[in-house]
């Protein structure tokens, strides 16, 4: 008997950036791990790509060790701030106990 949860392959979508970018009504993509994983290095390369093909992206950080500002170098804060080079992509590091 198979298991319920029990998946072909064939109706995954492809795993790939390609496809992230293509799906025009996904609107929110959640990034999570353990510490040192790469969630900042990905949710920054997913931001700025996304930002390539969508009229506006927002990353938000609720890390306590916010790391964001280390990435693209400038000072983001809890309010949406404008990221250096691009017109549409924004990023804010909240707190999450708040």
């Amino acid at each position: 008997m198979a298991d319920q949860y029990d998946y072909d392959d064939e109706d995954l979508p492809d795993p790939s950036l390609k496809n992230i970018i293509e799906q025009e009504s996904l609107q929110w993509i959640f990034v999570g791990g353990k510490g040192g994983v790469g969630k900042t290095t990905t949710s920054c390369c997913l931001g700025t790509q996304l930002a390539k093909h969508r009229k506006k992206v927002l990353i938000v950080s609720t890390d306590p060790a916010h790391n964001l500002s280390d990435a693209f170098c400038q000072k983001i804060g809890r309010d949406p701030t404008p990221i250096l080079g691009f017109d549409n992509l924004s990023a804010m590091e909240i707190d999450a106990t708040e």
